[in-house]
């Protein structure tokens, strides 16, 4: 089995009493930095029962300013207690330098980084810092992003293929921010996400996420609030026919359905997983 779901606070009690078939559950990391408490505890609980993976929000891989010493030290805790299956964050920035050496300003947003050499240079450095700490490779997430930067100049597959090179990282694919961005730049976005796959390096992907997206009209938001829409699952189709079973996470973050609902389509993703298998196979 290689599917997984988020594991959150609705759900606890349900899961606990009944555990069901899962390759993994996965965390917000930052939700989990308290020394103790009862998330903490349910954490270990669920730790009992399955792998889990540490998917954080707040590293700021991309930050000019570099990365908090707090947050690193939070999560290098955290790492230590849980010995996650994987640790990863984004492609993306919330941190920023003020003037007069005043502490950097903390953006409470996953901010979309520049595809140039600089920003290169910073993930690579602050990507290998977070390794470092950990004592293990992290993975990377492709962002969901609603502005395009006048300087980009590195086709985005290859700035991760070029920072996996680099500092040994991997990829957390996000099948779902590729549909995303290719509804807001007005593309069809079937074929120019399942480009983009095609230009990644298969080897550096240690997971797949899919969620739901949100359209509203002039807008298609990235709100993890409903079921894996069609293009998405024609991606993710694709994605592991070229790349082979990966571990896959089903991410609901709002308006969080019943249980069942979840379930279903987290065994709906396996499904696609094993028919790729049996593609190989033949």
């Amino acid at each position: 089995m290689h599917t997984g779901i988020g594991l959150r606070q609705p759900h606890y009690a349900q899961l606990l009493a009944a555990p069901p078939a899962l390759a993994f559950v996965e965390v917000h990391s930052e939700n989990f930095f308290a020394d103790g408490g009862a998330a903490l505890q349910v954490l270990h609980a669920a730790r009992e029962q399955w792998p889990v993976s540490l998917h954080g929000v707040g590293l700021s891989l991309g930050a000019a300013a570099g990365l908090d010493a707090w947050h690193l030290d939070r999560l290098a805790r955290l790492v230590r207690r849980i010995d996650p299956v994987r640790v990863s964050d984004h492609a993306s920035f919330a941190r920023a330098p003020r003037r007069h050496g005043a502490a950097p300003v903390h953006g409470n947003d996953l901010l979309p980084i520049a595809f140039t050499d600089a920003s290169l240079a910073i993930m690579v450095a602050n990507v290998q810092r977070v390794q470092e700490r950990m004592g293990r490779t992290i993975l990377v997430e492709n962002l969901s992003a609603y502005l395009h930067w006048a300087d980009d100049r590195i086709a985005e597959p290859e700035f991760f293929n070029e920072l996996a090179r680099r500092t040994g990282c991997g990829v957390l694919l996000d099948v779902n921010n590729l549909v995303v961005n290719a509804l807001n730049d007005g593309v069809e976005p079937v074929a120019a996400a399942c480009r983009w796959v095609d230009r990644l390096d298969a080897a550096i992907v240690g997971e797949i996420h899919l969620a739901g997206y949100q359209d509203c009209g002039d807008i298609v938001i990235d709100d993890h609030g409903s079921r894996v829409h069609p293009p998405v699952w024609e991606v993710f189709r694709h994605t592991v026919q070229r790349l082979g079973p990966r571990p896959t996470l089903i991410e609901w973050d709002t308006d969080l359905p019943a249980l069942e609902v979840l379930l279903g389509e987290a065994h709906e993703a396996e499904r696609v997983l094993l028919s790729s298998r049996a593609l190989e196979a033949a």
